[in-house]
This record gives structure tokens, sequence and C-alpha cells, in this order.
């Protein structure tokens, strides 16, 4: 296993970006709002579409990072994290494994894992995993079959069982962000609170003082 990568280096604001949920901004202009807002960290998201497209829209999202210093991690697509240069890339549990993923990049870039059990979590961080994505904490309308809603309890019962850190996600309001902080979590992954906000910049600055006021 890779040496870990310290905890500090992990962003606390994942957002998400989408253009499934709504069709007002694509992935460019999301990312550009929530890193003026505070985002720490953005994860380009994109389930369908031909690979050339994907690959368009994640090169301009990372034009966006780049420019602004902030890591852009891409979601399930080892190819076009690759493609773009990505600072990393986040896998779920029906996606490239771990270890797989950890071997292709290198010990250098972030590897991100979906876990929503302690099982899962212990196996990804094994396999040289730098955070888990752990839920969905609350029920979220973002992922059709994202499984049963684990709640605050399970969460710090697998930040316990880990020592990478662990991001919250599902369902995550700026309300909640303090309980999941307060069980464990290093950070929180938000995707429909901000992306489908009809603006993603205040959105994204309502959590970053949640999280500033929590910490």
């Amino acid at each position: 296993m890779p040496d870990s990568i310290p905890a500090s280096s992990v962003g606390r604001l994942h957002v998400i970006t989408d253009f499934h949920l709504q069709q007002t901004f694509d992935h460019e202009t999301l990312a550009e709002r929530a890193i003026a807002g505070g985002a720490d960290t953005i994860q380009f998201r994109q389930k369908h579409g031909v690979v050339r497209n994907q690959l368009i829209a994640a090169e301009r999202v990372q034009a966006v990072c780049a420019a602004a210093e902030v890591p852009l991690i891409v979601n399930d697509r080892l190819d076009v994290a690759l493609g773009v240069d990505a600072r990393g890339l986040h896998v779920g549990q029906d996606d490239y494994p771990v270890r797989i993923a950890r071997r292709v990049l290198g010990p250098g870039p972030i590897v991100g894992a979906s876990a929503s059990t302690i099982e899962q979590a212990q196996e990804a961080e094994a396999g040289g995993a730098t955070y888990i994505g752990f839920g969905p904490i609350y029920p979220t309308r973002s992922k059709a079959n994202a499984g049963a809603t684990q709640g605050l309890a399970r969460l710090r019962a697998c930040c316990e069982a880990v020592s990478c850190p662990v991001i919250a996600i599902g369902g995550i309001t700026h309300r909640r962000v303090a309980d999941v902080l307060h069980v464990g979590a290093h950070g929180v992954a938000v995707l429909s609170a901000i992306a489908t906000a009809p603006n993603p910049h205040r959105a994204t600055r309502r959590f970053c003082l949640a999280i500033e006021e929590a910490l």
C-alpha cells in the first residue's frame, strides 16, 4: 500500500458537478461558482454520454480548477481522470477496485472510494484509498440506487474503524454539517444542495460557513 496522503490534503467540502438533475448550469459554470463560494474540492460526475463529450466537459472543469489551485476529482471514469490530468479519482463499489486504481495512478493522486459498510471502508483503505465517501447518511434524491440510509451512528462507527479521512455524503444540507462533523467526518460531499440551488455560489458559501462554525 502506498504511503497515506495526510488528511490535511483532503478537502472538507467536495462539490459534485451535475448536468442530470439540472440543466441550468454546465459543469464548468458549477465549478466556477462553487470555487468562488469556497469549495476546496470539485468532483466531476457525468454518468451518461459518450466519452469524448465527457472529456471535453472535464477538461473545461480542470482548467477552472487548475486556475484556482483547487483539486479536481473525476467520479468513476479512470480514463477521463487520466485524460484531463485530474488530481484524483473517486470510485464506487461497481467501478475499478481501489487497489487497481491505485496501481494505475501510482502513489501521488487522490483515490476516493464509496462505502456503505465498515467492511467496504476498511477494504478500500487497505487497497490504498486516500479517503472514504460514506453514505448515504440521510435520504437523497441525487442517486436512484443510493442504498439504505446509514445515519449518524453508522457514520461514527465508520470514522472510528478507518484511519483515513471520511467524507459524509447523501442528503447533506448546510444545517446538517455540524452533526456529521461532530461524529468524526472529515468533511462533506454535496451535489443537489448546491447544483440545483438557484445560486450555487451562495449555497456553497453557506456550507463553508457551516464547516467553519462546526470546526
